[in-house]
């Protein structure tokens, strides 16, 4: 029995840097585009584990394929298992963007 193929795709959308994963990566009739479909998400009933992969799969719930500008992907890779699904910060490549900092105060001298 021939092995599903699996992809993690890297790409740019909004200033962030996304990562899913997909059952088929192909060139799109749209020219300057790739084809992604078969997206895939962790399928878990019950608690929210991840609210990073909840967000993608709510933003792409209603895709049954994208097609993304060929500039946008920063990379294709083959994989053997699905991985977790992330949203980095661009610049700084965090995973999570941190929370606002107050100022120091100022001391009354």
């Amino acid at each position: 029995m021939a092995k599903q193929r699996l992809y993690k795709i890297i790409f740019l959308n909004g200033g962030k840097v996304y990562e899913l994963f997909s059952e088929g990566v192909t060139t799109s009739g749209l020219w300057g585009f790739i084809e992604v479909s078969g997206l895939v998400f962790d399928t878990a009933d019950g608690l929210v584990v991840d609210p990073t992969e909840e967000k993608m799969r709510q933003e792409f719930e209603n895709a049954s394929v994208l097609h993304l500008p060929i500039q946008s992907v920063l990379r294709v890779e083959e994989v053997d298992q699905r991985g977790q699904c992330l949203i980095r910060d661009r610049e700084s490549g965090e995973k999570v963007t941190p929370f606002p900092v107050s100022p120091p105060s100022r001391s009354q001298s």
